[in-house]
């Protein structure tokens, strides 16, 4: 069965062309284009993986949406894939790191652009890591 994926992101461009290369590698991918309907989204349905954007609205409105979902009983196990072209405009809040590590708690981080072969080694990785997860996961 192929992996369910949400894809959060404010750039429609970017969405179809990220959305593309994962449906060609037979994943399912819906996508919202802001915070609200995506975590709406969420909420509704079940995906194995989520790629968010972090810098999205009125600045880094992602950020928000990352804690909010580490937080949520029903998604936090969920794996995060963040996207974004955020390290050049955050290096000045973290100088000498890349990107502070407890600055929002997330499975993997890429840079936009995002070459296809990253990006579906970085999908697979994840979603292998979480099905992993599960199986070690007593049932109660």
């Amino acid at each position: 069965m192929s992996a369910q994926i949400m894809m959060i992101d404010d750039d429609p461009d970017f969405v179809a062309g990220i959305k593309s290369i994962l449906e060609k590698a037979s994943y399912k991918v819906d996508a919202a284009y802001n915070p609200k309907d995506g975590f709406q989204s969420l909420q509704s349905k079940h995906y194995d993986l989520l790629l968010l954007d972090i810098m999205m609205g009125r600045g880094a409105e992602g950020v928000a949406l990352a804690r909010k979902i580490r937080k949520d009983p029903k998604l936090k196990e969920m794996p995060v894939l963040i996207i974004t072209g955020l390290r050049e405009q955050i290096a000045f809040l973290f100088p000498g790191q890349s990107v502070h590590p407890h600055f929002v708690e997330t499975d993997e981080l890429v840079e936009k652009p995002v070459e296809p072969k990253l990006l579906l080694e970085k999908v697979g990785t994840l979603l292998k890591l979480a099905e992993e997860r599960k199986s070690k996961t007593p049932v109660r």
